[in-house]
């Protein structure tokens, strides 16, 4: 069935060591995240079998699917939990991100032995304490734990505001550690490794939080493919259901589309152009990258996705198959689409 994602699961697994391998050179411990492909067992094993230490996830529905599939773990949950879901995790998580004094004593009343990870914002400003008031925040609250105790202190650039690592706030989250005595500084997510290549990440830093690095082989913060890594672990194939040739612009007033966007087209006059049976309900578009040289996404719809296939060198017709590969967003969504099919290849 169509359309559906192809999942190099071998491709995966030598990112993973490959990572794994240049992090412990460096004393780092590499925590596994499966949110991607929500909480999939066979990335599970992938990880682990990889030497990643921790499998982490943002839903604790993933990490109980992992338990489920016989998955030991241990498991880190990497989003902030609602007090409302503190209970469905006392039982399946051993690590905690947290960034707020009343869900650190909450799972200190309902958790036998947790440990925590306390959270520092320094700069990207999504979770996390200040760091100019980390320490002061994160002290009072291990004199009031009882059972759980703070191992660490984490950060986390790049996923809301786009911030990248540099000296000084990489600085500002190892001084916070040695202000609070941390065993461990967890940062997240790939666009760390730039510092690592660098040289620049400092030495206090043992535990690194990826999965985008390990899963496609990017860096989109970074804006970069990964050049030890290998791209291409993930494929969308899509079924063209119209190819006729039309005009490259629409004819009448532009108004907004059905996502609440106005277009722009350029003027290329008529084009070949290829529907594929996928839309936004089911994809990103801007994240898909055609396979055949040639090919370009123009827009979509909530069910329909126009690719010009002008310059495309094979013959087409209606029923072929285009292929994509897909950037992190476009994976994302294809991944949580229930009209996406799955297909791993081990």
């Amino acid at each position: 069935m169509f359309p559906r994602m192809i999942i190099d699961l071998s491709k995966i697994r030598r990112n993973s060591e490959k990572l794994v391998e240049e992090l412990n050179r460096r004393g780092i411990d590499m925590v596994g995240v499966t949110k991607l492909f929500m909480g999939e067992p066979l990335l599970a094993r992938a990880y682990l079998e990889s030497g990643a230490k921790i499998l982490a996830d943002s839903r604790h529905e993933n990490i109980i699917r992992m338990k489920t599939a016989g998955i030991d773990g241990p498991f880190m949950i990497i989003r902030i939990p609602p007090l409302s879901h503190i209970p469905m995790l006392k039982e399946n998580v051993e690590y905690y991100l947290v960034s707020e004094p009343e869900v650190a004593l909450r799972i200190d009343e309902e958790v036998r032995k947790a440990k925590l990870i306390y959270m520092v914002d320094v700069g990207d400003l999504r979770e996390g304490v200040m760091y100019y008031e980390a320490a002061e925040e994160i002290e009072k609250v291990k004199r009031s734990l009882k059972s759980a105790s703070i191992i660490g202190v984490g950060t986390n650039v790049g996923c809301f505001g786009g911030v990248l690592p540099t000296k000084e706030n990489l600085e500002r989250i190892v001084n916070v550690a040695k202000a609070v005595d941390a065993q461990i500084i967890s940062v997240g997510g790939t666009v760390y490794l730039t510092s690592l290549e660098k040289g620049e990440l400092p030495k206090e830093i043992n535990q690194m939080r990826i999965g985008e690095a390990a899963l496609l082989g990017t860096d989109v913060t970074g804006n970069r493919e990964i050049p030890y890594l290998e791209q291409g672990t993930v494929i969308l194939e899509a079924e063209i259901i119209e190819l006729k040739t039309k005009p490259s612009v629409p004819e009448g007033p532009i108004g907004y589309d059905s996502m609440g966007r106005k277009p722009v087209f350029e003027d290329k006059g008529k084009r070949l152009r290829a529907i594929i049976a996928a839309g936004e309900q089911d994809i990103n578009p801007d994240g898909l990258i055609p396979l055949d040289d040639g090919a370009e996404v123009i827009h979509s719809s909530s069910d329909h996705t126009i690719v010009d296939v002008t310059e495309v060198q094979r013959p087409l017709k209606v029923g072929d198959v285009l292929r994509f590969r897909m950037n992190y967003s476009a994976t994302l969504r294809a991944m949580t689409s229930p009209y996406v099919e799955k297909v791993w290849l081990k």
